[in-house]
């Protein structure tokens, strides 16, 4: 065979691609030889940021991976997998689409949810529901309405066409995210255990196929435009926005079910970031192994693609599958019933260097081993130093606040704020009952809840962070993020299982934008093995700000929580709507004088300089326990997070689905505007009937939890201390539709 391994690359070549002067020296080394330009190529994509988390691995390793229902460990295949019992498993995964949704919002956004899902269904798990978490900037501006528009359009689509509901999710909007949006969408699979799909190739000789769609210039090293700033440039770099088609993924996903239901797979992967490179690379350093890959072999959609094109293609709707030697009929057959591509382009071998071909022309030669996260990529450990505005936040006091006299109008301004209003315009958008797996829809619950069909049990889950409070103080305000979203899976009935991230940070060269990420992970750990929810994986997206006259601005920090949980008896799931009237409203957890970093603080006094709110890890858990009790025992017949917008917009959330509404007193010991509109954490507002109220505050006496009356559930007038606030109706009205004015006014 000729070779073409002699046509060096250049320093500058490299430096374009995005590797450093160092990089290339080590790559060098690695190989004993100047790299070629493909080579060079494949290494820029697999050691960008967003491949090799070179500049996070170090931090990522000091998270907790275990705990009492793993199955499968970060980073040991596509994505994690806990163990429901009965033989079932859930595989779950959250990932970014940030830079691709800044500049194409309905692709970008719809092939985030393509690719999350494929992670899902290559390990032989069929997707049952998908949340997504989103940001946006000021919605005054043109451009964020146009991004949230198309985003929101963009994920709808997607998933309706692929037939998978969305369950849930949130969305928050801050100036900060003004030019970089960030779209990160979560999926999660139900597996029978004994039927895992494994990542890794294994036995030489063995066929690897190319399963899917044809490759085509779409997504051209997207990995790489994903590990840089967006720049005024960076439409310049559309071809690096991929281009998705769910109904090819729907077919995908029936051919790889059916083939997960036979012994002809040895190992499969999505060609998601970085693509052909990617895949081939991981697999065979996941076994230990090679591979030889003939690229010519490949469908492309393009004549005369390159070698280095076809390598960094990120078209969608593409997998790469290792097959037992003497079954490749069996997966043709699959392939070819499903209308689908399915070419063998290559065979495993026994020396772990992956090698590539063009037309009997080797084109590269490359050590699996050093292009792979854990492996030869390079691992940094950044400068970091606490930002001067951390030490201004902690001096804010709320005696500087003057409390309004009108707090009605306060409620009802905080019920429009686009952060606390009803997502409705967004999620009237999704299908929520596609598929019939969905439980919640019609049940309003803190956190989206699953059928397991089959089974007494329920799938909870939830994606949650508040950003501001990360902003505020990353270490406390992702301890936060990680008890919220737990406090969602408790309060609907569940356990807390496990939790998957997306860490969306600034510029990892900036010391005090890596601070936030360092303080991140320590307050993410320390949560974690609180609730014994282990890390299971997810992904880290740096470079998340915009360039204003060329300074940096960064977005907040926000590492996105999913987590998931079980509700063993899907009796006791447990509503947050008020049931009837005359049942009492207590409020469980602390009430302080706190409105450090809540929308009231912000939006209405347009205060930004204030700490992450009260936040105690142990009453927290306390807190929790305490609410499992009262579920199990059916002590109470509602239950609501207190969150964003503080305990008033908890009461009107309970109030609105059946057009009740509440009598209360706030606390003398408190004031009025923290009581009513401080965000606090570790708060739970429940609703007691009658006939278990004495049961009720015996168990809480005894738990050593604070619980506190406020009153009881009305017809649907709002009463504070006596002070009509208005009716339920007139707060519904404002709630459903201030967002939907905001986008299309």
């Amino acid at each position: 065979m000729s070779t073409s391994l002699k046509q060096e690359a250049t320093l500058e070549q490299a430096i374009e691609l995005g590797l450093r002067a160092d990089e290339f020296e080590m790559i060098k080394g690695i190989l004993g030889r100047t790299p070629n330009f493909t080579e060079t190529a494949v290494y820029s994509v697999m050691w960008s940021e967003h491949c090799s988390y070179k500049n996070s691995i170090y931090w990522l390793k000091q998270l907790p991976k275990d705990g009492p229902h793993m199955l499968v460990k970060a980073g040991e295949e596509n994505a994690g997998l806990v163990d429901l019992g009965d033989g079932i498993g859930c595989v779950f995964k959250i990932e970014s689409h940030n830079h691709p949704s800044a500049l194409e919002p309905y692709q970008g956004a719809a092939t985030g949810v393509g690719g999350i899902n494929r992670d899902i269904f290559t390990m032989g798990a069929r997707p049952v529901a998908q949340l997504n978490s989103l940001r946006f900037g000021d919605l005054e501006e043109a451009r964020t309405k146009w991004l949230v528009k198309g985003v929101v359009k963009g994920i709808g689509d997607y998933g309706n066409a692929f037939g998978i509901p969305i369950v849930g999710g949130e969305v928050f909007f801050d100036k900060s995210y003004n030019q970089n949006p960030l779209v990160n969408a979560f999926s999660a699979g139900i597996i029978d255990t004994k039927k895992v799909i494994s990542a890794k190739a294994k036995g030489p000789g063995n066929p690897v196929y190319i399963v899917g769609s044809a490759t085509g210039k779409d997504g051209i090293a997207g990995a790489a435009f994903a590990s840089k700033d967006i720049t005024e440039e960076s439409a310049q770099d559309l071809p690096s926005v991929q281009v998705g088609d769910p109904f090819m993924e729907k077919l995908l996903l029936e051919a790889t079910m059916e083939l997960a239901n036979t012994d002809a797979i040895v190992g499969m992967q999505d060609m998601g970031a970085a693509g052909i490179t990617c895949s081939t690379c991981e697999m065979s350093a996941g076994g230990g192994v090679g591979m030889e890959i003939h690229l010519d072999r490949v469908p492309t959609r393009q004549e005369n693609m390159l070698p280095y094109e076809i390598l960094l293609s990120e078209s969608q709707e593409r997998m790469l599958v290792v097959i037992q030697k003497g079954k490749e009929q069996v997966v043709k057959d699959i392939f070819t019933k499903w209308d689908l591509h399915a070419e063998e382009i290559g065979t495993v071998t026994d020396d772990g260097r992956v090698r590539y071909y063009m037309h009997g022309e080797l084109v590269g030669d490359v050590p699996a081993e050093s292009l792979v996260l854990g492996g030869g990529a390079p691992q940094y450990q950044r400068e970091y130093s606490e930002p001067a505005y951390f030490q201004e936040y902690k001096k804010f006091d709320i005696h500087s606040v003057e409390q309004p006299e009108n707090l009605k109008e306060v409620g009802f301004f905080l019920l429009g704020q686009p952060n606390i209003a009803s997502k409705r315009w967004i999620y009237e958008q999704y299908d929520s009952m596609v598929g019939t797996k969905n439980m919640s829809t019609n049940r309003p619950t803190d956190a989206g809840i699953v059928n397991l069909k089959g089974t007494g049990k329920a799938l909870a889950m939830t994606v949650d962070c508040n950003s501001r409070y990360v902003n505020a103080d990353p270490e406390t305000g992702t301890a936060i993020a990680v008890s919220e979203a737990a406090r969602n899976i408790v309060v609907s009935g569940g356990i807390p299982s496990a939790i998957t991230n997306c860490l969306n940070f600034g510029n990892p060269y900036n010391p005090e934008s890596y601070w936030q990420f360092v303080g991140a992970i320590k307050g993410m750990s320390k949560a974690c093995l609180k609730f014994e929810t282990p890390v299971t994986g997810g992904n880290v997206s740096f470079y998340n700000q915009s360039n204003i006259g060329g300074k940096e601005i960064p977005v907040f920090p926000t590492p996105t929580i999913g987590m998931i949980g079980v509700v063993e008896d899907k009796s006791k799931i447990m509503s947050l709507d008020f049931k009837q009237k005359g049942d009492l409203i207590f409020v469980l957890g602390d009430s302080t004088d706190c409105i450090s970093s809540s929308e009231y603080l912000t939006k209405y006094h347009k205060i930004d300089a204030s700490p992450a709110p009260h936040f105690d890890l142990d009453k927290e858990y306390a807190l929790q326990e305490s609410i499992k009790g009262l579920i199990g025992l059916e002590l109470i017949n509602a239950a609501h997070d207190c969150s964003d917008g503080g305990l008033f917009v908890t009461l009107v959330e309970m109030s609105m689905p059946r057009g009740l509404g509440f009598d209360i007193v706030t606390d003398s010991e408190v004031r009025e505007d923290a009581f009513l509109f401080g965000e606090a954490q570790s708060r739970v507002v429940v609703t007691v009937p009658e006939e278990t109220e004495e049961e009720f505050i015996e168990y809480m006496m005894e738990s050593g939890v604070n619980s506190t009356l406020l009153g009881h559930v009305t017809k649907g007038k709002m009463m504070v201390d006596d002070e009509h606030f208005g009716f339920i109706s007139e707060a519904k009205e404002i709630y459903d539709n201030a967002l939907g004015k905001l986008i299309e006014g």
